[in-house]
């Protein structure tokens, strides 16, 4: 208790080091938190379901003619699942899962949109929801059933049970609700707020096998002591043998991992989010390593002005246990101090962060092993930090402290200096890559994504729109709002579907499959989405020809080997059909990635998406106001969902979004961090020098000249860590970079911006200092001490 109350009055008396040591301590801490809380949440995935660690995902890889993999999908035929389980031993349930799609719940007057699913019932032995009400055994035992969640149910049945009730699914099928579970955590998989079994003959997915159409999750279970290598070894023609048009080979994948490693080459995993969560990994490790470096070089630089103090105590009959126990607590009391303003400072700033980041993560994140953890390492780095000062100042002889002769040791100033270069060697890679990634994201941006997004709307075909297409249309159209419309079955801003085994002129084997991204849709789809045609013309309903018409990208027409495309045949859909135009590529997928080839083609089938123009010359609040009346005035049961394409695009830079977002914060947090330590170093380099500069500025030294004497020694430092930094960092946003088809080139203006940030910044830290220090009264400092 003595120990702790010394250390508590020897922390109180310097209130400035206390203060900068403290601050740079904590927001280090706060900085990691916040890091490691996002990295907890993206390692977790999935975690939530119980036997998480035997749950599979099916994946199957695409083959070419040769037998060589060209691209591994999520998606299986929909007769995968009951023809593996009854083939194939070793499976305890198997069960597929479509994609969410908005779908409309009516009870009586109210009207909800959820995001609904259809999955076998056996998703529910695979899957464990938590429920609420009902339970997994029973609520898809009856027909007619569906699952909500809590949160759905509450918006729908306000606080009446919503158990047994009766709900009308996209208005027409009665449906009774026999499962309410706990609403999804934010890190799992196939989330839902309606599920419904694919058993009902609700009409919206086909009955019969197919085995060429990959539009299904599958998922299953495996029984105890199956191997999973020697299963996929088993099901690796569990496609072909059912399809002689077959090209996939399936295999199962731990859903447990398929968050985080969800890219895959030649079969095989080769990164994805993976990437990104240990990019903000080391993120966490550097800035928390530059504020434990920051603490240690100013508890070691301050320990030397202590050696009287030990020598007077030891003088006194202190033992050497004694001295080494005090200066440890005033460590450890220091580090633990900083942590508890960091709990503090992340809880504060979470509100912003998830903000920024478009997350819902807490300190709950965190279990109780993760606050073990912390706490060790509390506890250990305020045990390291105040090593020094503990061991090496109690181990002086008195006399020798109190006259005032202290043998310093070379090492220890070479150890301060090599841990300042340290860490500003993490603050270059910080600030390069930082910069690296910006300029990244920018040229992905940047790139022409091949139609006219401005002015451009997209809403859901729903209820009496189908049949009402062209009323919309028409009257749309005369009111002047909307100047062009199209009825698609895929927005144009994202990837919904593609195709293999399309049949042209002059094919090789090969290209039989040769994937092609796909839309449907009707006419007017150029004109309306402003995509650039190269050769030819749109679709046109005057053209009765056109129903057997397609349209091609420029990369398929390089693919397909085409000189002279344009009314040339090409097998698709079991059809012989027409080239009626060619078109710039557009992104579709990932704006990062070549441009896969892409067919449009004139199609009746169902479709999806209704894109309207905007006319320019109409208020858009105006504009919509009149969508909505006219939207709502023909399909009255529906709300009219609206969505800007310009939004909708943005959306492909999530990922980047967030990379960028954190380095850019925490580029700023490590920069000021390190200037916060080297502020104080030079703060305590300018105290120890107070008397010499003061004879120097009375043998007529120059403020400029005592500046770059007090500055030289730090920046000196800084240069080396640059010079140590650059490559490395540059070698590493080079492997980062390694994942983009289109990226920016590392330039030598991208590093030298980031040694001269570091330099300028660290110079302006240490200057202050030494400015201060050459305009005091010489007079002052020559009687210092």
């Amino acid at each position: 208790m003595l120990s702790f109350k010394i250390a508590w009055r020897n922390l109180w008396k310097n209130k400035g080091f206390t203060l900068i040591n403290l601050g740079g301590l904590a927001i280090g801490f706060t900085a990691s938190l916040l890091l490691l809380l996002y990295v907890a949440n993206e390692w977790k995935y999935n975690e939530q379901y119980a036997n998480a660690e035997n749950i599979y995902e099916v994946k199957v890889n695409h083959l070419d003619n040769t037998g060589a993999i060209v691209s591994t999908g999520d998606f299986t035929p929909n007769a995968l699942a009951n023809t593996m389980e009854a083939e194939f031993p070793g499976i305890r349930n198997a069960a597929m899962i479509t994609w969410p799609s908005p779908t409309l719940l009516v009870n009586g007057t109210q009207r909800l949109k959820v995001q609904n699913r259809f999955a076998d019932p056996a998703i529910l032995k695979i899957l464990s929801y938590k429920f609420i009400s009902g339970d997994a055994h029973s609520a898809f035992s009856k027909p007619n059933s569906i699952i909500l969640t809590n949160n759905a149910a509450k918006r729908l049945f306000g606080n009446a049970p919503a158990i047994n009730q009766v709900v009308k699914f996209m208005n027409f099928a009665a449906l009774t609700v026999t499962g309410v579970i706990e609403d999804h955590a934010q890190n799992m998989d196939y989330q839902f707020e309606s599920l419904v079994s694919l058993n009902e003959n609700i009409g919206l997915f086909p009955k019969d096998a197919h085995w060429d159409s990959y539009s299904f999750y599958t998922l299953l279970t495996l029984t105890d002591g199956v191997n999973p290598d020697d299963f996929n070894s088993g099901i690796k023609n569990g496609i072909k043998s059912h399809s002689t048009n077959a090209t996939g080979e399936p295999f199962i994948y731990p859903m447990l991992k398929s968050h985080l490693y969800n890219e895959f080459s030649n079969g095989v995993p080769s990164g994805g989010r993976i990437q990104q969560v240990k990019i903000f990994i080391g993120l966490a490790i550097g800035i928390l390593l530059i504020a434990c470096i920051n603490f240690m070089n100013l508890a070691t630089a301050r320990a030397g002005k202590r050696a009287k103090e030990v020598g007077i105590k030891k003088t006194i009959g202190a033992s050497r246990t004694s001295l080494v126990v005090q200066f440890l607590m005033e460590s450890v009391i220091m580090v633990s101090v900083s942590m508890v303003i960091a709990v503090a400072l992340t809880e504060i700033s979470l509100p912003v962060f998830n903000n920024l980041l478009h997350t819902k993560i807490s300190l709950g994140f965190l279990s109780k092993t993760d606050w073990i953890m912390v706490l060790l390492s509390v506890l250990f780095l305020g045990i390291i930090a105040g090593s020094y000062p503990a061991f090496y100042l109690s181990s002086f002889a008195p006399v020798e402290t109190l006259k005032g002769i202290i043998k310093t040791s070379r090492t220890s100033v070479s150890l301060r200096q090599i841990l300042v270069v340290l860490q500003f060697t993490f603050a270059v890679l910080i600030i390069t890559g930082t910069i690296v990634i910006y300029n990244q994201l920018q040229l992905i941006k940047d790139r022409p994504i091949g139609y006219n997004s401005d002015h451009l709307v997209e809403m859901p075909i729903e209820g009496m729109m189908f049949q009402k297409y062209d009323v919309l249309k028409s009257r749309l159209i005369q009111s002047g709002v909307v100047t062009a419309m199209c009825k698609t079955t895929a927005s144009i801003s994202t990837k919904n579907s593609s195709v293999n085994g399309l049949g042209w002129e002059g094919m090789t084997p090969a290209d039989k499959s040769t994937d092609f991204n796909q839309i449907f849709t009707s006419e007017d789809f150029a004109t309306t989405t402003g995509v650039k045609m190269i050769l030819g013309r749109d679709f046109s309903s005057k053209m009765a020809s056109d129903s057997a018409g397609i349209l091609l990208n420029k990369s398929a027409i390089k693919t397909m080997r085409l000189a002279n495309p344009l009314g040339k045949q090409v097998s698709f859909g079991g059809m012989k059909r027409t080239i009626l135009g060619v078109f710039e590529d557009l992104i579709w997928a990932d704006p990062s990635k070549k441009e896969m080839p892409m067919i449009i083609a004139w199609s009746k089938l169902m479709p999806d998406v209704i894109t309207m123009r905007l006319n320019p010359a109409e208020p858009t609040a105006s504009a919509i106001a009149k969508i909505n009346k006219i939207a709502k005035e023909l399909n009255p049961v529906y709300p009219v969902e609206l969505k800007f394409v310009n939004g909708l695009y943005q959306e492909k830079f999530e990922r980047e979004r967030i990379l960028s977002v954190l380095a850019n914060l925490f580029g700023g947090l490590s920069i000021f961090i390190s200037c916060l330590g080297l502020l104080g170093l030079s703060a305590f380099s300018a105290e120890l020098r107070t008397k010499e500069v003061g004879i120097r500025k009375v043998l007529g030294a120059t403020h400029l000249s005592i500046i770059k004497l007090l500055s030289w020694d730090f920046v000196k430092m800084v240069l080396i860590a640059v010079a140590i930094g650059l490559p490395v960092s540059y070698a590493a946003m080079n492997a980062w970079l390694s994942g983009f088809d289109f990226k920016v080139e590392i330039t030598a203006l991208m590093l030298a911006g980031a040694a001269g940030t570091i330099i300028a910044v660290a110079y302006l830290t240490v200057s202050f200092q030494a400015v201060k220090a050459a305009s005091a009264d010489p007079i002052k400092a020559i009687k210092y001490e």
